[in-house]
């Protein structure tokens, strides 16, 4: 062979080498996890074609979307924002409620709280609080533990609405033998203040909010304060549940109590964690209903999926599996519903036509 002809032969394998060495590249690119910088606008994209996902399906979602009443909408592989949209005159810019979804925040800030040796979630709730925070008999009262409040599982009776006042904390079974969804949960941040000597507001900017560069506000509403932010500072949340309660090399919350939230925290209500819900289990129960429904949460999502769910469709979905992280705020979709709705089923399916 002459030389030339050898010459050229490595100028081809090098220019092939090069652009295998390039694929391998930017395939090992959006496999790494990616974290925005804290408090900046910076956001990396990856678009749904270099994911390899059904692109002629976007547009039917979106006008799915649109059409029942959606303001935001952000999908998040490892990290790197592959879809976001705005609807109906929301922004970027603009702050939303999270409702319910927010109480997966209060369950972030009680793990950290415990590990840094404030409380401990299998001490009573008296113990922070003092008798009396409820009308129940002494006895009663004493048996209801911190887990008990993040399980839904107090006993307290959820037939008095949401007031947390005293007076309408009242003994329907014993802590530990009945689930009832009820806002008395937010006795949590009650223990934090108490623990703490702080508001709960501050110690969950310090620890939490500020650490992954969230924006946002509670605001009292009634008993209770409810979340208000960007839904890219909800999709900043969800980052990091999909981290398991790591912000790149910054933990937030042990991994141990991260992961007990996210899988079945009595034998109640399967579904349900530490005030996260659970796709995947063989049945669940729903707010305002003792009866249990047989089957998955959401047939159509991953069998992983974790989720805050809030009033109106307020949701985080998390699923590991696929590396995926998805928003949604805005308007209900169909009526007033406290978590779960026809709504989460549609979604996923049309999720699906994408994605898979």
């Amino acid at each position: 062979m002459k030389f030339s002809h050898i010459l050229i032969l490595l100028l081809i394998l090098t220019n092939s080498c090069s652009k295998i060495s390039d694929e391998v590249a930017t395939i090992i690119s959006e496999n790494e996890m990616y974290f925005p910088p804290v408090f900046s606008e910076q956001w990396e994209t990856i678009t749904p074609s270099e994911l390899n996902w059904n692109t002629q399906e976007i547009e039917p979602l979106l006008n799915y979307l649109e059409a029942n009443n959606t303001k935001s909408f952000i999908v998040l592989y490892n990290g790197r924002i592959a879809i976001e949209q705005y609807f109906n005159g929301h922004s970027e810019s603009k702050n939303w409620y999270w409702a319910s979804a927010g109480k997966t925040l209060t369950s972030i800030t009680i793990g950290i709280a415990e590990e840094n040796s404030l409380i401990n979630i299998n001490d009573k709730v008296s113990d922070y609080l003092g008798t009396g925070w409820t009308s129940l008999p002494t006895d009663k009262e004493n048996l209801i533990t911190c887990k008990h409040l993040l399980t839904m599982s107090s006993g307290i009776d959820d037939s008095f609405g949401d007031s947390v006042n005293p007076l309408d904390l009242k003994y329907k079974a014993d802590a530990g033998t009945r689930w009832a969804y009820h806002n008395v949960y937010v006795k949590l941040q009650d223990i934090i203040e108490a623990s703490s000597g702080q508001s709960f507001t501050n110690y969950f900017n310090t620890n939490l909010k500020d650490k992954i560069g969230m924006t946002g506000l509670w605001l009292k509403t009634g008993d209770f304060n409810v979340y208000f932010s960007t839904t890219r500072s909800m999709a900043r949340f969800g980052l990091l549940a999909l981290n398991k309660g790591t912000w790149n090399t910054t933990k937030i919350v042990n991994e141990r109590f991260f992961n007990a939230s996210v899988n079945t925290s009595q034998n109640l209500n399967e579904a349900y964690g530490y005030l996260w819900w659970l796709n995947g289990k063989s049945s669940y129960h729903l707010p305002q209903s003792q009866f249990k429904f047989q089957g998955k949460l959401i047939p159509n999502a991953p069998t992983d999926l974790y989720a805050a769910l809030g009033k109106n469709d307020q949701k985080i979905y998390v699923s590991p599996s696929k590396n995926l992280v998805i928003i949604r705020m805005g308007e209900s979709s169909e009526g007033t519903n406290f978590a779960l709705s026809n709504f989460d089923n549609e979604l996923w399916e049309k999720l699906n036509l994408i994605i898979n």
